[in-house]
């Protein structure tokens, strides 16, 4: 028999419940929540009923449900289900809301089902970093960016047209981050040096850096590093001098980017300089 794992964790940063199921076959009567529910199936095929529509759901579908939005569900060829979800309860909802469009309303969410939804990837990918406590701000991004396209495409919310580029604000906080990389840096930290709303930062440093705020952080983070790398130093040292909360997350963001662990980097201007030594002289 399958040993079920169901995993819940509150993240006191974003203020959200992520869920994950592992293993399950339980079925669930017709119900609802206080909150709003983003979920995606990871393996296994559910018959669900929501709001009298009818869906067949399989890995890589996303689910979204209103709050009091009844629905049902259960398993379908017999085996288990793997599940994630993260919930959200309207104030908190409201609250980002209102940074993102500029209106305090609920949104409503439309259609229940999104089919093989490329946001399932992300979504997943925020949920790792919720479930292992992630402190960096960079699930904060994530979220902030998967919520505004959830609302933009399948909401009845209206955002707002993009503002003029505030050049000056993002330079800023471009010459903040060049001289900060070491350390734990806050959105909230970019945002009391613009006065610009999470949502409204990194939405124009994005458009007019054409990459977010975390990923330019990690950038010149592995800039600095393979500055010390080539001069031999270990990765374990570099890790902590460059701002990684620890080296296994240093190595996988450098072999993302550079295609090379630290290590094998390192080991690519070590060897250089053994064999460019001189040979001592042998004197008769």
């Amino acid at each position: 028999m399958t040993r079920e794992v169901r995993t819940v964790v509150y993240d006191t940063d974003l203020k959200l419940e992520a869920y994950r199921f592992e293993g399950i076959m339980q079925k669930f009567p017709n119900h609802f929540h206080d909150y709003y529910v983003i979920g995606f199936i990871e393996q296994g095929k559910r018959y669900l009923v929501c709001n009298h529509e009818e869906y067949i759901l399989n890995s890589g579908d996303v689910i979204i449900f209103n709050p009091q939005d009844p629905h049902a569900c259960e398993q379908l060829d017999g085996r288990t289900l793997d599940y994630r979800c993260i919930n959200v309860e309207p104030e908190i909802m409201r609250q980002y809301v209102l940074e993102i469009t500029g209106a305090g309303d609920l949104p409503r969410f439309t259609p229940t089902v999104l089919y093989q939804s490329e946001l399932a990837l992300s979504l997943h990918e925020l949920h790792r970093m919720l479930l292992e406590e992630q402190s960096d701000f960079q699930k904060e991004e994530l979220f902030l960016f998967l919520l505004e396209q959830l609302l933009r495409e399948y909401s009845d919310a209206e955002l707002p047209s993009p503002n003029r580029e505030l050049t000056t604000e993002i330079k800023s906080i471009c010459q903040y981050i060049e001289s900060h990389y070491m350390e734990s840096i806050t959105l909230n930290q970019l945002t009391a040096l613009t006065g610009l709303s999470k949502y409204h930062l990194l939405r124009l440093f994005t458009k007019q850096k054409g990459i977010s705020p975390y990923c330019y952080l990690e950038t010149i983070r592995i800039d600095h590093a393979k500055r010390l790398l080539e001069q031999g130093m270990l990765p374990i040292e570099v890790a902590l001098l460059t701002g990684f909360s620890d080296q296994s997350h240093f190595t996988n963001f450098f072999k993302k980017l550079i295609g090379l662990t630290p290590k094998q980097y390192m080991r690519i201007f070590t060897t250089r300089q053994t064999e460019t030594k001189p040979s001592p002289e042998i004197t008769s």
